[in-house]
């Protein structure tokens, strides 16, 4: 098993960190060959979810340490029990099926609650749009609280490269879209498209589908991302 030097996370980095007990069950349950090892921190010995950890580990022949210092040094968190260290390893998203497309994301937590918002409402297979942050930025990951380890995320240089491999109806969220949800029928199977958090959509994207907007109060400009992926969400899956 080969491993990695324990230092800040990169993104150039070929591995990254689940910070946190439950994210890191969560690859130790559903991506557990891509588990390099697991870090606990002496505080956390007595905790159920730790000795989950171990349990799980010993059963897959998972190394685990027990070091305080190398975890003061990756997270600034005093409650963090557990890291999980792991290959970055890549994910399609599934022809035929529902999606998620964001545009742009520029928040490492945003994206992460996207992501755990999507699998609590039954879609699990998420495209990003160049440039968009890292999904398996430790940001991302324990903001999904672990639920990266169950989606399936891929990155398209654009959103034709995504039109061309997926013939998905393209439902487009913009502040002034012309259907307001409540009163939108999606039909299947759908891609729900949304902007960055700073810029949305532009004008541009009208072209490829119907454009919908969420009613709102004037005293914001728009909703947060993940919020309005949730509303959305919501509404197709009631």
């Amino acid at each position: 098993m080969r491993d990695v030097a324990i230092k800040p996370y990169n993104k150039k980095f070929d591995y990254s960190y689940s910070f946190g007990v439950y994210p890191t069950i969560e690859l130790l349950t559903h991506q557990p060959k891509e588990a390099i090892k697991v870090l606990i921190h002496s505080r956390g010995k007595q905790n159920d979810g730790v000795r989950k950890i171990q349990d799980i580990c010993h059963k897959l022949g998972i190394k685990v340490e027990t070091a305080d210092g190398l975890i003061n040094k990756i997270t600034s968190s005093e409650n963090t029990y557990a890291i999980g260290i792991f290959n970055k390893y890549k994910t399609e998203i599934a022809k035929g099926l529902n999606h998620i497309v964001l545009v742009n994301p520029e928040d490492s937590g945003n994206l992460g609650t996207v992501i755990r918002t999507c699998l609590g409402f039954g879609v699990n297979n998420i495209a990003i749009i160049k440039p968009g942050v890292d999904c398996f930025d430790p940001k991302t990951v324990r903001a999904s609280m672990g639920s990266i380890f169950q989606a399936n995320v891929e990155y398209f240089d654009d959103f034709d490269k995504y039109k061309e491999t997926h013939k998905n109806n393209c439902y487009l969220f913009m502040v002034h879209g012309d259907s307001e949800l409540n009163r939108t029928d999606f039909e299947k199977p759908w891609a729900l498209v949304f902007g960055s958090e700073s810029a949305g959509l532009n004008a541009d994207f009208r072209k490829y589908g119907k454009t919908v907007y969420l009613k709102q109060s004037n005293y914001i400009d728009s909703l947060n991302l993940s919020m309005a992926v949730g509303i959305a969400l919501y509404k197709t899956f009631a």
